[in-house]
């Protein structure tokens, strides 16, 4: 991507910020797996939906001006493909979180979140990372 470092800082400190205010609204309600309290763990749910909505609109769109300054036409797909799989990975989570309120209980529910979280890690840290890693080597190549 083509930021200068004070777009690089400025979207770093926006987008971590997001980001936290997205674990502080929605990680209360994590603890929440009584069936008779989904009220409560969809309204932290919805509460952490709204920073979570801004990160991912920011990958897709709010970036797409300096992913498309990328010259190199390999590079900027590879960087595109980075942006819809971190967005992919990340969109998990959301419907990992709602698994206590379809019904899921007792034990069952634990080993459904573990699971699901588990799968979005494989997403974003191994998928997401060896693109990057890609995209790296190919930069590199080209200098």
């Amino acid at each position: 991507m083509k930021l200068t470092p004070e777009e690089s800082q400025s979207k770093s400190i926006t987008l971590g910020a997001a980001a936290a205010l997205m674990i502080l609204a929605g990680y209360p309600g994590e603890i929440v797996l009584d069936a008779d309290q989904a009220s409560t763990r969809w309204m932290f749910w919805g509460a952490a939906m709204l920073p979570f909505s801004y990160i991912v609109y920011t990958l897709l769109v709010g970036l797409s001006g300096a992913t498309n300054a990328e010259e190199d036409a390999e590079i900027r797909g590879k960087i595109k493909q980075a942006q819809v799989l971190t967005v992919i990975s990340w969109c998990t989570y959301p419907v990992v979180y709602i698994f206590p309120m379809m019904g899921i209980t007792g034990s069952n529910v634990v080993v459904a979140i573990q699971i699901g979280y588990s799968v979005s890690d494989i997403i974003s840290k191994c998928a997401v990372g060896l693109l990057i890693t890609d995209i790296t080597v190919s930069k590199s190549r080209k200098m």
